[in-house]
């Protein structure tokens, strides 16, 4: 699996953004059902794909003259785990913050 920073690098252009938001939305799609994910070309979009599947975001399969694309589980459990992760840091703060309050405003 590749790193999260060469995912979130992948994931952060608006286009290749979208087109894995239409993955996970609709499902697996052949590449020319993508073309209206952004204001791109059939070439650029071709290339987009290729950088989401070098980072291990979707996966490709060929079926026929069509080559059809999915998003990787593991990948989106790889983000789903970080952002977790991060969460229960922040709750952590925010929970040592609103203690930190009510102490200030019982002592007033």
């Amino acid at each position: 699996m590749p790193e999260l920073s060469t995912i979130f690098a992948a994931l952060g252009d608006p286009t290749r953004f979208a087109i894995v938001e239409r993955l996970i939305r609709d499902g697996e799609q052949p590449a020319g059902e993508l073309l209206d994910a952004g204001p791109v070309s059939a070439p650029a979009i071709s290339r987009h794909l290729k950088v989401l599947r070098k980072a291990g975001i979707v996966t490709q399969r060929v079926d026929r003259q069509r080559r059809i694309y999915a998003v990787r589980p593991e990948a989106v459990q790889s983000i789903g785990a970080w952002t977790m992760s991060h969460r229960e840091f922040w709750q952590g703060s925010l929970d040592r913050l609103e203690l930190a309050l009510q102490q200030e405003s019982e002592r007033k």
